[in-house]
């Protein structure tokens, strides 16, 4: 799973990457160049956990960011990066400085963000256009029904987009959901807006679908070494945790991911899946024989498991339940798989 993060010039992407995923950005970078690095999402319940089983290591779920170039009207040097990303996390800036210059003259996040989200629109409404001509040449030649389907889908995607529309909720039908799967169109991804904001507005409360750090208070929270010195700069600021966490834990549910354990001598895991996930399907996230051979799952609620203290109190208490092929995953849920191959 991968996360895209865009924006304008100067919206501070490049320092939230390094944030993030304590990957330096190199100065000597094209411009039109796109980097990966992996961002551990802290936990609570890993630590809890960890506490509790005292295992040889914990390991955290992760997020895999990718730096994109820089959004410029006219130029789309960002978009293949993007485009085979599973979440567009849009950058806005919307702190003041005379130190930092903005490209258009002025600290505006709204109209940045409607900004971004028009250039998004324009990408897809090039990617139809030129498929439209392609096909147009190839009817000559007498269309497929799989043709047939690109083009009604199509049709409906220029009406949308020329709506300013997104595609994320366009009505299509199977055949032409899977005839324009290939063009990867960037409004059909979720997005996540993420405004870097001045040090006075870090607890400010924005909508579900945003989330607010300010880069320059995190660099000085990251110089921290120990926890309860941060935790008490934290409590300060009026924050219960990090800007780093917030966009993380924002990033992994805007993907409609969730997280279930494993715990043991050796270590305490969180592991990542699709909200909606059979447990088969978890279990493979593990090892594909635990799918293949699938059984049932032991499951202990989280809660249940922290209010026993251990596994086998879990267990002595009747907190542990039994399941099978059609059970539905849930956030938290705490496994045992057993299977044979």
């Amino acid at each position: 799973m991968k996360i895209a993060l865009l924006g304008l010039p100067q919206a501070g992407k490049k320092t939230m990457f390094t944030l993030l995923t304590g990957r330096d950005v190199s100065p000597s970078r094209r411009p039109d160049e796109a980097i990966e690095g992996i961002a551990q999402i802290r936990d609570t319940r890993v630590d809890v956990l960890t506490q509790i089983c005292k295992p040889q290591r914990k390991v955290y779920a992760e997020n895999n960011f990718v730096l994109c170039p820089d959004v410029i009207e006219g130029e789309r040097s960002w978009l293949d990066a993007a485009r085979r990303c599973d979440l567009i996390c849009l950058v806005v800036r919307a702190f003041d400085s005379e130190a930092v210059y903005h490209p258009a003259g002025s600290v505006d996040p709204q109209r940045d963000l409607v900004a971004l989200e028009g250039e998004l629109l324009l990408a897809d409404l090039e990617i139809a256009e030129k498929r439209v001509g392609r096909l147009e040449k190839e009817k000559r030649a007498g269309f497929s029904s799989s043709q047939q389907a690109e083009a009604r889908a199509l049709e409906k995607c220029m009406d949308a987009l020329e709506s300013e529309q997104r595609l994320d909720a366009l009505v299509l039908d199977a055949p032409e959901r899977a005839a324009i799967k290939s063009l990867e169109f960037v409004t059909t991804l979720p997005k996540l807006a993420v405004y870097n904001v001045s040090e006075d507005a870090v607890a400010d409360p924005r909508k579900d679908d945003a989330v607010s750090v300010s880069c320059l208070i995190e660099q000085e929270i990251m110089a921290i070494d120990d926890p309860e010195e941060r935790n008490e700069f934290l409590a300060e600021m009026g924050l219960e945790t990090s800007g780093v966490d917030r966009v993380n834990a924002a990033s992994y549910g805007a993907q409609g991911l969730l997280s279930f354990y494993t715990t043991g001598a050796d270590e305490v895991r969180a592991w990542t899946i699709r909200e909606g996930s059979l447990a088969p399907v978890a279990g493979g996230k593990i090892h594909s024989d635990i799918e293949r051979g699938f059984i049932r799952v032991e499951i202990i609620k989280y809660d249940d498991f922290v209010a026993a203290g251990s596994d086998k109190a879990a267990k002595e208490q009747g907190k542990m339940r039994l399941k099978g092929k059609d059970y539905v995953l849930e956030n938290g849920d705490i496994c045992h798989f057993l299977f044979n191959v």
